[in-house]
């Protein structure tokens, strides 16, 4: 899958919105953000993820490559939501839900059809349904989590702090400094690896319940 790079799994999700409804949520974000950060705080939380990032699109925003393009007559704005994140899909869903019930729900609240973050069924196909597959996923360091970064970059400054202590020490005495070390940074020194892969078997599953999702909608304005 294009959206899946080593352990890092890539999600965007593209939902409308009105446009009056996309100047209000801009001012949403920007409040939550200057004034609330705590509606953020479970978020900051889950080492899982690398990071995540709402984007309001207007409805004229969309770039006109040549004037023999026609212009874009939209009817909606659009927010799009990017991630990146370690684990399945299904375990990322079910922390950020649990995590930011409230923020989810605040920064999703005003889109086309959204049902709230939980029950988590809805959430689920409403996530699946507006999600746009990657073309193309690059990962700088494909066999590392992102506790793995964040703890190689602690270690990092610690061993250069080490070396600057220990620099005229003598062999008992730097021995001795580096047992310390290694005592003291254990839980810095990730192993670096190749991640289980998903189950191909559950992403076929996946795309069996969202086809038919789309199938009973269908039949479901039709019979309307």
């Amino acid at each position: 899958m294009s959206n899946v790079a080593g352990k890092a799994y890539g999600m965007n999700v593209l939902t409308p919105l009105r446009w009056w409804t996309a100047l209000w949520q801009k001012l949403i974000f920007w409040v939550v953000v200057k004034t609330f950060p705590y509606f953020l705080k479970g978020l900051l939380t889950l080492s899982l993820i690398h990071y995540a990032r709402w984007t309001i699109i207007n409805r004229w925003s969309f770039p006109r490559l040549d004037k023999s393009q026609p212009k874009e007559k939209l009817t909606y704005s659009y927010m799009l939501f990017e991630s990146n994140f370690n684990g399945s899909w299904d375990q990322y869903i079910d922390s950020f839900s649990f995590a930011i019930p409230s923020g989810l729900d605040m920064f999703w609240r005003w889109n086309i059809k959204y049902p709230k973050s939980i029950p988590l069924h809805d959430f689920y196909n409403y996530i699946r349904f507006n999600q746009i597959e990657s073309g193309h996923y690059y990962n700088a360091y494909p066999l590392a989590a992102a506790n793995d970064v964040k703890t190689a970059q602690k270690l990092f400054t610690n061993l250069n702090t080490f070396q600057k202590n220990t620099a005229s020490l003598s062999d008992e005495e730097f021995f001795q400094a580096y047992q310390q070390f290694l005592a003291s940074n254990q839980h810095n020194l990730g192993s670096m690896g190749e991640s289980p892969l998903m189950s191909a078997s559950h992403e076929l599953v996946q795309e069996h319940q969202h086809a038919n999702l789309m199938m009973a909608r269908v039949a479901g304005k039709q019979e309307a």
